[in-house]
């Protein structure tokens, strides 16, 4: 066989074994892509995404879309030539895969994360769009998850109400573990608690739950993989809300904190009359805590491409955000920045009214 024809023969056998190696060998990498965008206003798979009931409602035209973004799932292993193909694509951003999904994470973690983001992101939208409309909304202190095989296992459960600690009233969650914190090792802490089940029974009255009782659980030393040694009782605190009326937020298949903000708007917007956005198209993102304070996101370049091509004129950024945001505007978008549900609000009247050039505009960094 010739010199020339072996030469090309190897050429192309290598060339055909880079290839199979690209497809087959896994890159440390996942990828992110614009998903589909929600009008919180609207109905999405046939049923209103925002359903109160107990107070009156007024009908709201025009758009306030949560925005979201595809990812590549935890189990998921790129290879070479997807990953070339989403650096090559304007459509797409392609990430070292540790940055979405720490090492170990399973698909079932990452899921039930996002699922408790989520949740909790609909209580905050509740608690800051209420509060935004001076309308009171009560909290109180609760158990939100018991350690299996702690002291407290048994003895305290989820969702019971926390009133004291020692005989001292807990005004925030973290006064709870400050308590504890105050005893040593083997010491008894008294907890004066409403069960779980007459604080339901109230939430569901909208009143706020009675029925205190104590229950002492003994501290036990804080394992190797709970941080600095200390004296725990196995709980963790949180906050929870009686509100005045029903409030259900109905999007199944999204997860995360990010649609906060946009809850918390189309709440707004329906228990006030008339329309926050005049009839225009607004999309946004940003996490949103009880006191009405936007917070950052990821994948933001990602999400104000899915919210142009879904028609948005506007779109509501965090403040933390807009630096990343103002790089690679799509044309025809306009970011507002915005810090708190307030700041929201007032760029919703501005755009309501026309008067856009007032409007708090992201910068380059």
């Amino acid at each position: 066989m010739p010199r020339r024809t072996v030469t090309l023969l190897t050429s192309t056998l290598v060339l055909v074994a880079l290839l199979c190696a690209g497809v087959l060998i896994p890159v440390p990498y996942a990828e992110m892509s614009p998903g589909p965008t929600v009008n919180t206003l609207a109905d999405h798979d046939g049923e209103p995404v925002l359903q109160v009931s107990g107070r009156k409602t007024y009908e709201a035209s025009g758009h306030l879309n949560m925005t979201t973004v595809r990812v590549t799932s935890p189990d998921y292993r790129m290879n070479l030539p997807e990953a070339i193909w989403g650096w090559l694509s304007g459509d797409s951003l392609i990430v070292p895969h540790d940055n979405l999904y720490p090492q170990g994470t399973t698909e079932q973690q990452s899921t039930q994360e996002n699922a408790e983001e989520f949740s909790q992101s609909q209580e905050n939208a509740k608690v800051a769009a209420l509060r935004e409309l001076d309308i009171p909304v009560s909290s109180r202190i609760v158990v939100a998850a018991v350690t299996k095989d702690s002291p407290a296992e048994g003895r305290l459960h989820a969702g019971d109400v926390i009133e004291s600690v020692d005989g001292t009233k807990v005004e925030e969650a973290d006064d709870v573990a400050g308590a504890v914190t105050k005893h040593k090792v083997g010491e008894k802490v008294r907890f004066s608690v409403i069960p779980a089940a007459k604080a339901a029974a109230a939430e569901k009255r909208h009143e706020k739950p009675t029925g205190a009782h104590d229950i002492t659980v003994t501290t036990v030393r804080s394992g190797k993989d709970q941080g600095p040694s200390r004296p725990i009782v196995g709980i963790q605190a949180g906050v929870d809300h009686t509100f005045p009326f029903s409030i259900d937020i109905k999007l199944a298949d999204v997860g995360g904190p990010s649609a906060g903000l946009m809850f918390a708007l189309g709440l707004v917007d329906k228990l006030t009359p008339g329309d926050l956005t005049g009839g225009k198209f607004v999309a946004g993102t940003g996490t949103i805590d009880d006191d009405g304070k936007v917070g950052a996101i990821g994948g933001i370049g990602m999400k104000t491409v899915g919210a142009r091509r879904a028609g948005a004129q506007y779109f509501l950024t965090p403040a933390d955000n807009c630096a990343a945001a103002s790089e690679d505007t799509p044309d025809g978008l306009t970011l507002v920045k915005v810090r708190t549900i307030g700041d929201a609000v007032k760029a919703l009247d501005k755009i309501h009214d026309g008067r856009t050039k007032g409007l708090p505009s992201c910068a380059k960094s």
